[in-house]
């Protein structure tokens, strides 16, 4: 039982790493170093630069800076806050008004950007503004931008999905038609939160807004076609197999690029900055995936997934009961790591586990980012919660907090609907 001691040691690490303030990749990869000299000396770190090349020398990796600069030409160039002023005019009359906006708006947006953090960050910067004027109670608004903006990694194209199936070989137009009904019931579970809540102590909503005029919300409409031909156009590429992910991120670009070109947004500025955001995510997310292939090499060469998976299989527990149990590690991992550190940290060991008491891994896919959505919101490392305070702008981070609590409820019950019927991601 070496390998399993010697990962929890190394957990134990990595946790403390993270709590006194190094960068997750750092974190990652200083951990894999000293497991891999501690129990092989230096032969196992000289593999190091020729598995990076491997790992990055991946066709299917390309898509994740298109889509993450194809969102960005949307925000920058003004589409998203459009698409947000027509949605705002179809939900006003809905109990909670302008909060299932942020929703809504998330839930569009999230399918033509694929990251939670990019969400998060343009629908606050629009939404903030909106609702101090009207009165509504800060912590709702704040739990609906954040929470909301975790659909970013649940609904296609999501950055996530695609680099769990860049890890475990899985399908990424499998994954992500499956991707598409939990997270729009977890839209909808977001909303009748709000419903709920608004029902029982109206006050949560401000004051009461007019409604604009028919001819007003009619003509205003016409914002929300382009986000969703862009999203037929990546989705519908791939569905059809006429692109692989990657060609169907590039046929995005081009089309967040012809329609800013059409609304007279697109500028060198503009583009500049898209370009500078777009690298500097690309990087980050890169840097922390090369970390923790090395780390899963290194568990994997120790026996850590076989040992973990026989050690699991020897208790007398059911499908269910252990998919509890998952869910109460990843409750508790989330509290420390980053939500993509922890995805790609586990995957190695808890793959085996899921696949052996009788689900896939496309279903396993979909449970892992409901997962990182939850660990998104949850202190104190939840990146949500202090992308969402940064864009607040004023108080402090335990009103984003609270306001995510009702909507952490929302996620447990998505997960509760796919385990109890995994037949809703076919």
């Amino acid at each position: 039982m070496l390998g399993i001691e010697g990962a929890a040691i190394g957990f134990g690490l990595l946790l403390f790493l993270l709590f006194i303030g190094l960068h997750v990749a750092t974190s990652l990869f200083v951990v894999a170093v000293l497991g891999a000299w501690l129990f092989f000396g230096d032969t196992m770190i000289r593999p190091f630069g020729t598995m990076m090349w491997g790992t990055l020398n991946n066709f299917l990796l390309v898509a994740i800076p298109l889509f993450v600069f194809m969102g960005e030409i949307l925000v920058r160039g003004g589409v998203t806050e459009r698409m947000y002023r027509a949605l705002a005019d179809w939900t006003r009359p809905l109990p909670g008004s302008l909060l299932h906006t942020n929703i809504a708006a998330s839930t569009v947006f999230a399918s033509i950007s694929g990251s939670s953090v990019a969400t998060a960050a343009t629908i606050g910067t629009v939404a903030f503004p909106t609702f101090r004027a009207q009165n509504y109670a800060e912590s709702w608004v704040a739990g609906s931008v954040a929470s909301g903006a975790t659909l970013g990694i649940l609904i296609p194209p999501s950055i996530n999905l695609i680099i769990y199936g860049a890890i475990t070989n899985t399908s990424i137009g499998a994954l992500f038609t499956a991707g598409i009904l939990p997270g729009l019931l977890l839209a909808a579970a977001f909303m009748g939160v709000i419903v709920l809540a608004s029902v029982l102590n109206p006050s949560i909503a401000g004051r009461p807004e007019r409604m604009a005029p028919w001819a007003e919300r009619r003509q205003r409409l016409t914002d929300l076609i382009p986000p969703l031909v862009i999203f037929l156009l990546v989705m519908g590429s791939i569905y059809l197999g006429l692109a692989t992910p990657t060609e169907a991120a590039g046929v995005g670009v081009i089309a967040a690029l012809g329609l800013t070109a059409f609304y007279r947004t697109l500028n060198w500025p503009m583009l500049r900055d898209a370009m500078l955001s777009a690298v500097t995510t690309t990087g980050m997310t890169l840097l922390i995936l090369v970390a923790a292939f090395y780390l899963n090499f290194v568990l994997g060469v120790l026996g850590v997934p076989a040992q973990v998976s026989a050690f699991v299989s020897s208790f007398d527990v059911g499908p269910l009961t252990m998919i509890l149990l998952l869910v109460l590690l990843y409750m508790l991992l989330g509290c420390f790591l980053d939500a993509l550190a922890m995805m790609i940290a586990t995957i190695p060991i808890v793959l085996p586990i899921v696949t052996l008491i009788g689900y896939d891994p496309i279903w396993f896919g979909i449970f892992l980012v409901l997962m990182c959505e939850l660990a998104l919101i949850t202190p104190p490392v939840g990146m949500n919660l202090y992308v969402t305070q940064s864009v607040r702008g004023r108080g402090d981070v335990s009103t984003v907090i609270v306001g995510v609590l009702p909507f952490c409820l929302c996620i447990l019950l998505v997960v509760a609907l796919i385990t109890v019927f995994p037949a809703i991601l076919i």
